[in-house]
């Protein structure tokens, strides 16, 4: 490994420390410096660190353009840190790889739709039905709760009140603590997959709630194959020309709380701020991101509008 690379694999190991220092969470950007210590170890690279070899090391990578540009990002703060340390360091430029500011349409699952995911989670459980049990009980509480994937994945024991019916959020994305009541259903899916759980590992293994196979927490990736699994099992991939991901059944959370607040005759205005309390939102424009004008919510909308205008002739 070049003399570069070694004084690269500490400045970064320094910067991850001084950035979490002061509060960050810095998981996803740490990882792209590692992965950028990785990237020029293995080419030997003499240095130093300029535009082309951060450009090389973000179009190396099999992801997004979005992603590729906020890599970019990462790379750049660090490489004005660096600079203090090696100063033949270039600036990178902040326009090299510009961020798509298109924000693609969720898709939004039907009943059905979310019936036969469900089905084909508990279907990859063919050979070990803890993994079958495992995805099913994740995408439910996904799409009952509209948590975010991440927040679901790092929730401990310690975190699921089954006697409450509460969960206890922690680290989320702005920091933000927070109680989520859950469904009675969704408590007793939980239970269920609880005792499961304790029965596969009759002996604690981890601290987390949702375990992989070898008994530790289930990880991002780990759910992610699985979840591709289940989406194609399910028929859902097909001609459509958007790919479910699970953030999507957050957006369809939202929905769904807005359509059955219409359908009590709730003032779905006054509703938007539980909503926004609910999902972990700093304002209430983060939740309108989540809103879709899928056909029925249009309709409802448009149906109470117009309601509204014949009362007043």
């Amino acid at each position: 490994m070049s003399d570069f690379a070694n004084h690269l694999a500490v400045k970064v190991g320094d910067y991850i420390r001084l950035r979490r220092s002061l509060g960050h969470v810095f998981e996803v950007q740490a990882a792209t410096l590692q992965a950028f210590h990785r990237f020029v170890a293995k080419q030997n690279h003499p240095g130093p660190l300029t535009g082309d070899l951060a450009l090389a090391f973000v179009l190396s990578c099999k992801v997004t353009p979005n992603v590729r540009a906020r890599r970019h990002a990462v790379l750049r703060r660090f490489a004005e840190y660096f600079t203090i340390f090696e100063t033949s360091t270039e600036v990178l430029d902040p326009e090299a790889l510009p961020r798509s500011r298109a924000i693609p349409p969720a898709r939004i699952l039907d009943d059905a739709e979310l019936a036969r995911l469900l089905a084909a989670a508990l279907d990859l459980g063919e050979c070990d039905a803890l993994r079958g049990r495992t995805l099913y009980t994740l995408i439910g509480l996904l799409a009952s709760t509209g948590l975010r994937s991440g927040e679901a994945l790092r929730l401990d024991r310690t975190d699921v009140d089954l006697a409450r019916g509460v969960l206890e959020i922690r680290r989320t994305k702005f920091r933000k603590d927070r109680l989520v009541p859950v469904h009675t259903t969704t408590s007793a899916q939980l239970q269920n997959y609880a005792s499961e759980r304790d029965r596969a590992f009759p002996r604690v293994t981890s601290p987390a709630f949702f375990l992989s196979l070898r008994g530790e927490r289930l990880s991002p990736s780990g759910f992610g194959t699985a979840f591709r699994q289940a989406r194609a099992r399910a028929g859902l991939d097909g001609d459509h020309p958007r790919q479910l991901r699970p953030h999507d059944l957050r957006h369809r959370f939202a929905i769904a709380r807005l359509v059955a607040s219409y359908h009590a005759g709730l003032d779905v205005q006054a509703q938007l701020p539980l909503l926004a309390a609910y999902l972990g939102h700093v304002r209430y424009s983060d939740t309108a991101y989540y809103i879709t004008g899928t056909a029925e919510l249009l309709g409802l909308t448009a149906e109470r509008v117009f309601g509204a205008q014949e009362g007043v002739r």
